[in-house]
């Protein structure tokens, strides 16, 4: 296969703290020679494992960029035992223009694995993480919230996997994570995930969702940032105490697409209950008012099966296609 165009200005085997970028060549109007140059630190010190740390796999979602951000000025070498790989804006162009996908091919960073070394801006950064930067770690953190389309109860995730033992290690590391609810996750479609592709290699990978609308609180942000410690001790890599949250995490389930609610309608969409709430088969869920006319009833729309809203849609405005809400199963 074709070698990547990326080249980073760092050394990922050199002893110490290093900040650099990974330099993507991205000839455009505005630059004949240019360069999209996406942030990364290098932390390593000793024989440990790797972890490979991201955020902003979507542009819009902050907690990750500004945990990583702040650990990348923390975090020394000398607190370390093995290496840390911090890249807080995975898609660089996204997060620089506030947007799920990138403005330069409307690439979404997580639907665009195992990526093409000659492929858009959004495949090439996928490959170098496909086939240099995975591969030289042991576990993977990767910081996502709901952005700007939806609010989501805070939690860290884990898949279910063929490999019993790295499905158990993952979830162990997501309850481990801090987060107020864990969740195994079910994926409408997976082929071309980000996490997908790290779980194939065989390396421990934990996910989130820290919330959403597209901004960030002082609540989210000590959530990634008790999540990361604790990840890394986690791997072995820092030394200390976790940082339990209030509560002990509350264990949930997606079992399949059930969960997911899409809208066969466009219009205006009215919630009819709360995150978190305790859903019944049948009960309903929200009501979609038609724009075009007044005179006109909502269509309603009923839960599937028993469960707790673990997610719902943060605009308003809604259309054919949409998932509006997410049902999970509290696990005893």
């Amino acid at each position: 296969m074709q070698k990547t165009t990326i080249t980073p200005s760092i050394d990922f085997a050199l002893a110490g703290k290093q900040h650099g970028f990974l330099k993507l060549p991205h000839s455009h109007d505005d630059s004949a020679w240019g360069c999209i140059m996406i942030p990364v630190t290098v932390i390593n010190n000793g024989s440990g494992p790797t972890a490979l740390l991201t955020g902003g796999n979507h542009g819009d979602e902050y907690e990750g960029i500004t945990g990583l951000l702040k650990l990348a000025n923390s975090l020394e070498p000398e607190q370390v035992n093995g290496r840390v790989i911090i890249i807080p804006a995975m898609n660089y162009p996204a997060v620089l223009n506030g947007s799920r996908t990138s403005p330069i091919d409307s690439g979404n960073m997580n639907r665009s694995f195992p990526g093409n070394p000659a492929g858009s801006i959004t495949e090439r950064i996928a490959d170098y993480f496909q086939r240099y930067l995975i591969p030289i770690c042991d576990y993977a953190l990767d910081i996502h919230s709901g952005g700007k389309t939806l609010d989501i109860l805070p939690f860290a995730a884990a898949h279910p996997l063929a490999d019993a033992g790295q499905e158990a290690a993952c979830i162990e590391g997501a309850r481990l994570f801090g987060a107020p609810y864990t969740m195994t996750l079910f994926e409408l479609d997976a082929s071309a995930l980000y996490d997908t592709a790290v779980e194939e290699q065989g390396k421990i990978f934990v996910t989130t969702e820290l919330c959403g609308g597209g901004t960030s609180s002082v609540e989210s942000i000590a959530m990634a940032e008790r999540g990361i410690h604790n990840f890394l001790l986690f791997a072995g890599i820092t030394q200390g105490n976790y940082q339990r949250p209030e509560a002990p995490t509350i264990m949930l389930d997606m079992p399949d697409a059930s969960c997911y609610l899409q809208s066969e309608h466009q219009g205006l969409l009215e919630m009819c209950v709360s995150l978190g709430d305790k859903i019944h088969k049948g009960d309903i869920i929200a009501r979609i008012y038609s724009l075009e006319r007044t005179g006109q009833l909502p269509e309603q729309y009923f839960a599937q099966r028993d469960g707790i809203l673990a997610a719902r849609r943060h605009p308003a405005l809604i259309n054919i296609g949409d998932t509006f809400a997410v049902l999970a199963v509290i696990v005893d």
